[in-house]
């Protein structure tokens, strides 16, 4: 199957599954600020530098591997508005 690693806006309409890992740098957040980030960057998938898309029956599987970057760049996001 092919496999995508950059962001993509034409396939994110055919996204129909999120998985989300963790890169180490990230250390020991807690449940609730793992699963913060993770809406916060799906929602705004172009943020993040470790993007993959995989083909599934239905559309495509993004996988995002947050990294401490990431964070950064979704904090800065959310101050500037």
């Amino acid at each position: 199957m092919a496999s995508y690693t950059k962001y993509d806006p034409r396939l994110e309409s055919l996204v129909m599954e999120t998985r989300t890992l963790w890169d180490p740098s990230c250390g020991d957040l807690s449940e609730e600020d793992r699963k913060a980030v993770a809406r916060a960057i799906h929602a705004s998938p172009e943020l993040a530098s470790k993007i993959q898309y995989e083909r599934s029956h239905t559309g495509f599987t993004r996988e995002i591997t947050v990294t401490v970057d990431d964070i950064s760049r979704l904090y800065d996001q959310k101050t500037s508005h």
